[in-house]
């Protein structure tokens, strides 16, 4: 390897790498405060352009993400509650069911005894959900007795809203000063690069995120449809999780089966769960992906599967949720890396023949 460009390239990639890793507790605020001015900034633009000062069309944006955010939570959570509420006076009469049904067919198809003493685990479940409520208030005292742990977290979740905002505010004159960092001629190419990972990384994030939604509105949607008491944990779950390959669909289609089938002991509702799911997975990979993401990050499932799973073991569920779009982005800087340093081989024109 005898290219310094080459080196210090590798090089600056490599410490930038190790810095974000070292600062992850601290960036986190930071990276989601830029991801969501990043997926504002079209709005902004757009407001600007109808000669709203860009001050006020910022507020206009900030202003929808909250009243969206608190219009989700106050649906979401009353909700959520009264079907975890109605699951829980429904447990004993589940666990009665499992006793006397489940556990004697097991053991009639097996032929293995299955020892299991159904009066302490009913006596163990009723009282965990009775003491939910101590241990959620008890979860509380720790935190706030951690006064480091509970002001760090008050901090991110000020800081957030604060560098969303400025960010919003400062977008275009940001992208000025880093692109003047640059010497002249490397601008254009810098610019391509910029204006390619933008239309990867903007498409991809809208569109996945579209896709999560609609997703989750279809499950939820439909499990409730057919009866089942948890349908908005299990609908909601299964869309946030669709964005890894087959994850959501999975994930969701287990735990609603296992669900139907303790409420209802019926197997015709384990094909309509079947069906709802079935027909959800042909819906994203025929409907929706094409349509709302379609080939824009181009990566293989089980390279998105590994940045996934490599995002949360370096930077936890922060690294989760930007594996993907920084994947994308990885992908198009190295195309560029590639075509900079091995530019492709001259093509030889044929000789052209006199004619006879």
């Amino acid at each position: 390897m005898n290219n310094p460009r080459l080196i210090v390239g590798l090089g600056f990639v490599v410490g930038t790498g190790v810095l974000i890793y070292l600062l992850a507790p601290v960036l986190m605020p930071f990276l989601v405060g830029a991801l969501l001015a990043y997926l504002g900034q079209p709005l902004v633009t757009r407001l600007t352009r109808r000669r709203l000062p860009r001050v006020v069309a910022v507020l206009a944006v900030f202003a929808l993400f909250i009243a969206a955010v608190t219009a989700l939570l106050l649906f979401l959570i009353p909700t959520i509650q009264h079907q975890i509420a109605s699951f829980t006076q429904r447990l004993p009469r589940y666990l009665d069911w499992l006793q006397h049904e489940a556990l004697p067919w097991v053991e009639s198809v097996t032929g293995a005894g299955l020892a299991l003493d159904m009066e302490t685990l009913r006596q163990a479940l009723v009282a965990h959900w009775q003491e939910m409520g101590g241990w959620l208030k008890a979860s509380v005292a720790y935190v706030m007795q951690s006064g480091l742990r509970i002001v760090g977290w008050l901090v991110s979740l000020v800081l957030i809203p604060v560098v969303t905002f400025y960010l919003l505010l400062d977008w275009d004159r940001l992208l000025a000063r880093i692109a003047a960092l640059f010497p002249a001629a490397y601008r254009p190419r810098l610019r391509q690069l910029a204006l390619e990972t933008d239309a990867v990384l903007g498409g991809f994030l809208r569109g996945q995120f579209s896709v999560m939604l609609a997703l989750a509105a279809f499950y939820s949607a439909g499990l409730w449809l057919i009866g089942l008491d948890l349908a908005l944990p299990i609908g909601i779950a299964a869309g946030l999780l669709s964005f890894v390959p087959y994850l959501g669909f999975l994930t969701g289609l287990v735990a609603a089966g296992i669900g139907a089938w303790v409420q209802f002991q019926d197997a015709h509702m384990l094909l309509w769960v079947a069906a709802l799911f079935g027909f959800g997975q042909a819906l994203e990979g025929l409907v929706l992906t094409p349509r709302l993401v379609g080939e824009r990050t181009g990566l293989h499932p089980v390279a998105v599967i590994f940045a996934v799973m490599a995002g949360g073991q370096l930077f936890g569920f922060t690294g989760v949720l930007l594996a993907l779009p920084v994947a994308a982005v990885l992908k198009v800087w190295l195309r560029h890396l590639h075509e900079y340093y091995v530019p492709p081989a001259p093509t030889r024109r044929r000789a052209r023949r006199p004619a006879p």
